[in-house]
């Protein structure tokens, strides 16, 4: 799609009201899930699944704060992870690790928020309030852009983000989905790789904004410095008040 229908006043409106009623389906129906009989389940009760819970919540209900929007309320239960009283919590990082995985992350950002899904603790999918965003200063910083790779002796230093093909981002305080399909990086008998990381497929809300992207190597701010053939789910938690729900893996090696 060309960049001037990407960020086209005209088509926004119509776009927009596509993509809540995509969403809408997606999330009462996440159901494609059904197929995997392995799946794994990481948001519930607790923080059973999860190695790294400090500042982090589990809340029965969150929204967006009308008074204050870029704070979110919460109200007491299960079945929601929630990054703090005012959004500043350390990275979630999973028990389980995987290769091969399908991945299924909903979410909620306040105004101006970010976050970040990193598939095998290494490649970002951004968070990010980027609703009616019409010029992203560079390419992944977007909601659902794979973020940028970074080196200190480049210039720029940021390299190889990819920006999604339609901004399907809704509105601070709606619940939003990812659905990702990754296959992880290749090795020999001797560690070497011989195959790149790719994203076969991500879909943003119903809508498919990444297909078939190879990574060449970690994203900023991996967990280690190169490719791994297994790794864990890590969210971040310091840039501002996140909610998840609704977390599954299901490892399709």
């Amino acid at each position: 799609m060309k960049k001037d229908v990407w960020y086209s006043n005209a088509v926004y409106g119509a776009l927009t009201l596509v993509l809540v009623l995509a969403a809408s389906m997606s999330l009462s129906c996440s159901g494609q899930d059904r197929a995997c009989a392995g799946k794994l389940k990481l948001a519930g009760k607790d923080f059973t699944m999860w190695r790294s819970p400090a500042g982090w919540q589990v809340v029965g209900k969150a929204m967006i704060d009308k008074a204050r929007p870029k704070m979110l309320v919460r109200k007491p239960g299960t079945g929601i992870l929630i990054n703090g009283p005012v959004g500043k919590a350390k990275d979630l990082i999973s028990k389980t690790e995987f290769g091969d995985a399908r991945v299924h992350v909903e979410f909620m950002v306040a105004q101006g928020s970010n976050s970040g899904v990193y598939i095998q603790g290494q490649y970002e999918i951004q968070i990010f309030d980027s609703w009616k965003l019409r010029k992203p200063p560079y390419p992944g910083i977007e909601c659902g852009g794979i973020y940028e790779r970074w080196d200190e002796n480049r210039t720029p230093k940021g390299y190889e983000g990819y920006s999604p093909l339609v901004n399907a981002a809704l509105a601070p305080g709606k619940w939003q989905s990812f659905d990702i399909f990754f296959r992880a990086a290749r090795f020999d008998a001797n560690g070497k790789k011989i195959a790149d990381a790719r994203f076969e497929k991500i879909i943003h809300n119903g809508v498919v904004i990444h297909e078939n992207v190879e990574l060449a190597g970690p994203t900023r701010g991996p967990m280690f410095p190169e490719d791994v053939p297994a790794g864990p789910l890590r969210l971040q938690g310091d840039h501002g008040p996140i909610a998840f729900r609704n977390i599954w893996i299901c490892p399709l090696d």
